[in-house]
């Protein structure tokens, strides 16, 4: 077994390493879409709630249900967020 093949198998807890950085996309969208800049925000809000394919197979290969994220998203649409002070006022 040759050594990328080796580290790309590597599990941690029950997800890979794929899964994690997959999984880390989607936060990162998330923060941008909570907290960046305004030209940030509505890229992710367009990624985050349009109908596209990529954010599907994002979601599977970061093994949840896009569905699901889309709809606990949805809730946090026009709600603030308690404890959160966007970084222009800050």
């Amino acid at each position: 077994m040759n050594i990328i093949k080796a580290i790309s198998t590597v599990e941690v807890g029950k997800y890979t390493n794929e899964t994690l950085l997959w999984r880390a996309v989607i936060a990162r969208t998330i923060q941008e879409w909570i907290s960046g800049s305004l030209r940030r925000q509505r890229e992710a809000e367009q990624y985050l709630f349009g109908d596209n394919r990529d954010f599907r197979l994002v979601c599977e290969s970061a093994g949840m249900d896009a569905g699901r994220l889309r709809s606990r998203l949805a809730r946090l649409r026009g709600h603030a967020i308690p404890g959160y002070v966007p970084a222009a006022a800050a």
